[in-house]
């Protein structure tokens, strides 16, 4: 029977967790960069914010990756 391992389990999940704070925030600047077009910061938060969303994706699909090779890997 194979069993889970738990310390890559756990690195998984704290992946996903990490993630979880950057799904909010990314939206949240974007959204504030659309609303101030008009000032001259627009560019550097917009792409901060693109970036944040990017790297959210990133750390989610890695911690989920991470976590399948726990459960079905030997």
């Amino acid at each position: 029977m194979k069993h889970t391992n738990k310390n890559t389990l756990g690195k998984g999940i704290k992946f996903v967790a990490g993630s979880l704070p950057l799904i909010f925030l990314g939206p949240s600047i974007i959204f504030s960069a659309f609303n101030n077009q008009d000032k001259p910061l627009y560019w550097p938060v917009l792409i901060l914010g693109i970036i944040i969303c990017i790297i959210a994706g990133y750390l989610i699909f890695r911690g989920i990756k991470i976590i399948l090779s726990a459960m079905f890997d030997e």
